[in-house]
């Protein structure tokens, strides 16, 4: 199972269980710890995590965070953790004590279904005010998976995070201004943007006409964009359908054909199987075989002693027969209406088939 699996079969998990879940201790025993198990650590091994990890801060000695994930006999990540009903928000100062005071690049803020992921990306040794990353275990993004991939075990290599942890905040904030001026344009962006399709100065009448525009533009642009995006995935569908289809029609089955004009049709084979699955019981599928011909399709036993069980006439659109082949002297020519009417003659191809190896029905 992936990494993407695993997180969001313990997403499911927690759902599940949040309500029966009632203390802080049992949400890091059945939400952190799985988490934890997912990104590849052992849990059990305090080389790799240690529970109740001490962070002296200042003058308090013995101050313990809930767990401290180690890499090369150093803190790499401090967690901290609280009963999954908490607000996260209110909580951020403790861990923010912790991680000062640490050798540790990364502070977890979780109450097991959120998970705030926090560096000191703005001043080294102090951790940032707001969180670069953040994952909700009951809405679990996949872009999000990707950057929470990155702390693996087996992928966590600390410079790369860090990068990637730089630019996520930065385009946290970017999108965060973006939303804003897109709900309610600032005055300098409005300049700004109105002075790109509008020569004169801008009054406030301009001002106030622009800024009602720019909103009216971004919604129509998101929109035509989402539009854009829905067609062009019902054209791909589309398309994966038509290939789809090209794909089943060539995995047909494409009728035999030799120097002799002989033509295997699917409907011939089709009573083949029949023919093969009546005798099943008695005789050995493996020694059932065809062999066609331009007036009929044969049914034999035993490719090196060929003995005839059946024929299909199935060349006439209009009357189709099978001939049970008892010998050469003893022949009866059936009339089918289709094909399920071979099964009203069980009996007699399984007698005829035994009595080609001297063998009693079952």
């Amino acid at each position: 199972m992936d990494f993407k699996d695993q997180l969001k079969q313990l997403g499911e998990r927690i759902t599940k269980l949040k309500e029966s879940t009632q203390t802080e201790e049992a949400t890091k025993t059945a939400f952190i710890m799985p988490f934890l198990q997912a990104l590849g650590y052992d849990v059990f091994n305090p080389t790799e995590i240690v529970p109740e990890y001490t962070c002296d801060v200042g003058i308090k000695e013995g101050e313990k965070i809930d767990y401290a994930v180690f890499k090369d006999g150093k803190p790499i990540i401090l967690i901290e953790c609280k009963h999954w009903k908490q607000n996260l928000s209110l909580h951020k100062g403790q861990l923010l004590r912790y991680f000062n005071v640490s050798e540790a690049s990364f502070g977890i803020l979780t109450n097991g279904i959120e998970y705030l992921f926090y560096s000191d990306l703005s001043e080294p040794n102090k951790m940032d005010e707001k969180p670069f990353l953040e994952l909700n275990m009951e809405n679990i993004k996949d872009n999000v998976i990707e950057e929470v991939k990155k702390f693996h075990k087996s992928y966590f290599e600390l410079d790369s995070v860090l990068s990637t942890a730089s630019e996520l905040k930065y385009m946290k904030d970017l999108r965060a201004i973006i939303k804003s001026e897109m709900n309610s344009p600032s005055e300098d962006f409005v300049k700004l943007l109105a002075k790109q399709v509008y020569p004169s100065s801008i009054t406030k009448k301009q001002l106030d006409f622009f800024t009602d525009l720019i909103k009216r533009t971004f919604s129509h642009t998101i929109n035509e964009l989402v539009s854009d995006r829905l067609k062009a995935a019902l054209d791909s569908e589309k398309q994966a359908e038509k290939q789809a289809e090209v794909e089943a029609q060539a995995a047909q089955p494409i009728p035999e054909e030799d120097n002799n004009g002989i033509v295997t049709t699917e409907e011939e084979l089709d009573g083949f199987r029949i023919v093969k699955a009546i005798l099943r019981k008695n005789i050995s599928p493996d020694r059932v075989f065809y062999r066609d011909t331009i007036n009929y399709f044969n049914i034999l036993l035993d490719d090196n002693i060929r003995k005839t069980v059946c024929r299909l006439y199935f060349n006439n659109p209009n009357k189709k027969y099978i001939m049970l082949h008892v010998g050469q002297e003893d022949e009866t020519k059936i009339e089918v209406k289709n094909l399920d009417d071979i099964y009203n003659h069980s009996e007699e191809l399984i007698k005829i088939a035994l009595a080609h190896t001297n063998k009693k029905a079952e």
